[in-house]
């Protein structure tokens, strides 16, 4: 698979909640950042626990907005619809993949505001 679909892989699983369809995109020693530098989860075990709350949104879904390849690199503009502390909502990500041997090995995310549902 090329950079893109492995990305698109890892969205689809995602949205579909399924932690062990998502977790074959990620390497064993991938980070995930918020970006620059924030270090949110270092190694698949700590993304899969991540992510194993993050599934259990019963809304979550990823819409990807555009989509930028090159090389190794993808650049996805996404809103996701979430389960905030505060209630459901959506926020405006952008997330930076790199990819290398098949596997996604670094992520870094720029989250926009949150914007909650009105009741």
């Amino acid at each position: 698979m090329n950079p893109q679909e492995i990305v698109q892989g890892q969205l689809e699983a995602y949205n579909a909640r399924d932690v062990e369809a998502f977790m074959t995109f990620w390497a064993d020693d991938a980070r995930m950042y918020e970006h620059p530098s924030k270090l949110l989860a270092s190694g698949a075990s700590e993304i899969r626990e991540r992510h194993v709350a993050r599934f259990a949104e019963a809304n979550l879904h990823g819409k990807l907005i555009n989509r930028m390849v090159q090389g190794g690199w993808v650049i996805d503009q996404e809103l996701v619809t979430r389960t905030f502390p505060e209630g459901p909502g959506t926020i405006e990500v952008i997330a930076i993949y790199e990819v290398g041997d098949g596997k996604i090995v670094n992520a870094w995310f720029v989250f926009g505001p949150k914007k909650l549902s009105l009741a």
